[in-house]
């Protein structure tokens, strides 16, 4: 959720990532740290942070239907059952693999920002609050919520079931109520100190009392005004929430509330059908899709990370964790710079993605010594050495945001990922962002607007700009890898800035340490933050290291020496799901993993 949501750990570092913690049980096979074996099936698998979801996606699947109907209707339960982290009031992109064409897809269903809101106004309203950035919360940061046009695109293209069908599920458990797990009862219990002021209907909605009471963990739950919601969306098609009933609510609540989108906003809004891009690493074919989206960091990350013998320095140790660390400094400051919305800006995709660039960023990296400040790199034109050099050491001036500066790094979202009987695989990932959203509910319809808003830039100038009827940067991606041609994994990793990050630590466990999918997710991470972002902020002493505590304390001291501000906490490294393709004897089989931090479950039958 919102940084408050985080449960920092705040101790001293010799305590808190002791190398002498007891181990809590002993593995007859595989890893010692591992919490669980991965999960096999042949004919289907899908795998969320909410096991009730999980096993509604794995029902459509039973029922006949495609990767693609289980993604949908899974990801509806968890819109329902996960508010904390998405919902029809988000956006969604996806990567769909049709075995049929051997064949991957693309989609970008992010909204755009209010074709009324010009960016004189929007700074206007931002003086108003004494801001100098988009706040997290309120009417300024809500964009058009492009989750459920994405949901009719995938199932245009690749449904097999009604969508109706795929929407039933979680219409029927907003009725009669579902269980709240572990995990979102807690981070729920922090939601109405943050949105209780929020115009609309957040405590009729979200609380069990209408008064302020969260579910607690087990507690029964239900959202008859979201089941309403879902199934005149599965009755009328996406018409019913852009072009007609819902489109007509939102925007009577917009006026009368001071919002500022308008049914005009939803007419004109479309998904986008975009390719995938790739980076080969070590033979495998990685892909992610290309911006608004930050995805192409963690290409830009493997591929200056190829250079390094990442097997014989070992998983997790210094050396490795040094050039992680420093290869994702250098993609950050391209990030921060280049990452935008592709009809307002022009990036440099396939230079940034490419080898011989890569080469000339990794040799910025000092293996004894963290940097300090990084400037983003020239893929257009050949860059001497030296005049990088001279960047990357150089002093860059602060943009004084008036906001916190890890807006990137604080996002909340689902990741999840189903296959079916067919070959066919989906990649999907979903999010309202900071935590619930914005704090705005329409009375009656049962869901929050997102607040991607916040992540505009206000610096003029900049590819990422704010600008009326244009996409802001985004975080959420889904990934994919193929293998000699074929799929070989499903794979994301949740959660703001962490993501990148995640994407690349998840698939160097696997191809350079020869951890198996669960391991892989199950390993201690690290996350790097206080870096340079879309947003303004700029790093100027070399940000900080958060490390989980599996990480040995001789390993932190070393990062230390070399410079690294070393720090704690937890929570913090994202959620993973993931469904591998092995064959056995020529037969698929399917193997799952799913977030051991969380609530997740990987199924499969």
């Amino acid at each position: 959720m919102l940084e408050s949501f985080r449960f920092k750990a705040v101790f001293f570092l010799s305590v808190a990532l002791s190398d002498s913690a007891p181990a809590q049980i002993d593995r007859i096979t595989g890893k010692s740290f591992a919490t669980r074996s991965e999960v096999l099936a042949q004919h289907g698998m899908v795998c969320t942070s909410v096991p009730a979801a999980t096993q509604v996606g794995l029902d459509i699947l039973k029922r006949g239907g495609s990767a693609v109907d289980a993604a949908i209707a899974a990801n509806a339960s968890l819109g329902l059952m996960e508010p904390v982290s998405n919902g029809i009031g988000g956006d969604l992109f996806a990567i769909v693999y049709s075995a049929k064409e051997n064949k991957l897809y693309g989609i970008n269903g992010s909204g755009r920002s209010p074709l009324d809101l010009n960016y004189d106004q929007m700074k206007a309203e931002l003086e108003k609050l004494g801001r100098k950035t988009i706040p997290p919360r309120g009417m300024l940061p809500i964009n058009v919520p492009g989750c459920v046009d994405a949901w009719s695109e995938l199932h245009k293209k690749f449904g097999k079931l009604k969508l109706s069908d795929d929407l039933a599920p979680a219409a029927k458990y907003a009725d009669e109520g579902f269980p709240v797990t572990e995990l979102i009862a807690f981070y729920w219990h922090f939601a109405p100190e943050i949105y209780k002021d929020s115009p609309g209907a957040f405590l009729e909605t979200y609380t069990v009392d209408g008064k302020g009471r969260t579910p607690a963990k087990g507690e029964v739950f239900k959202n008859s005004a979201l089941a309403k919601t879902l199934r005149l969306i599965g009755e009328k098609g996406r018409d019913a929430f852009y072009k007609e009933e819902i489109a007509d609510r939102i925007d009577k609540f917009m006026r009368e509330n001071g919002g500022f989108l308008r049914k005009a906003d939803f007419e004109k809004h479309t998904s986008t059908w975009v390719d995938p891009v790739s980076t080969n690493y070590r033979g495998y074919d990685v892909f992610e899709l290309p911006p608004n989206g930050q995805g192409i960091a963690a290409l830009e990350i493997l591929n200056i990370l190829e250079g390094f013998d990442l097997k014989a320095m070992g998983c997790n140790s210094a050396e490795t964790l040094h050039a992680m660390i420093e290869a994702k400094k250098l993609a950050w400051a391209d990030r921060a710079n280049f990452y935008a919305d592709p009809e307002f800006a022009t990036i440099p995709l396939a230079q940034l993605i490419s080898k011989q660039y890569a080469a000339e960023r990794r040799k910025l990296i000092d293996p004894n010594h963290a940097a300090k400040t990084v400037a983003p790199g020239n893929p257009n034109a050949a860059q001497s050495l030296k005049a990088q050099e001279t960047a990357i050491s150089g002093l860059v001036a602060k943009i004084d945001s008036g906001q916190d500066a890890r807006v990137t790094d604080d996002g909340d979202t689902i990741y999840m990922c189903t296959a079916d009987d067919e070959g066919n695989m989906v990649s999907l990932i979903q999010s309202n962002y900071r935590g619930m959203g914005s704090g705005v509910v329409v009375p009656g319809l049962g869901f929050m607007f997102q607040d991607r808003g916040e992540l505009f830039s206000m610096e003029r100038g900049h590819a990422n700009v704010y600008a009326p009827g244009k996409r802001p940067f985004h975080t959420i991606i889904p990934g994919f890898v193929m293998k000699d041609g074929k799929p070989w994994e499903a794979f994301g990793v949740m959660g703001g800035g962490m993501q990148p990050q995640g994407h690349v630590q998840v698939l160097i466990n696997q191809i350079d340490f020869g951890l198996n999918v669960q391991e892989a997710g199950d390993a201690s991470r690290w996350q790097h933050e206080g870096d340079n972002e879309p947003t303004g902020e700029k790093m100027e002493k070399g940000g900080y290291v958060e490390v989980e505590s599996g990480i040995p304390y001789e390993v932190v001291r070393e990062l230390e020496k070399r410079g690294h501000d070393m720090r704690s906490d937890i929570g913090g490294y994202g959620g993973y799901q993931a469904i591998k393709v092995e064959m056995h004897d020529g037969q698929r089989v399917y193997v799952g993993a799913s977030e051991s931090r969380r609530d997740g479950q990987a199924a499969g039958y």
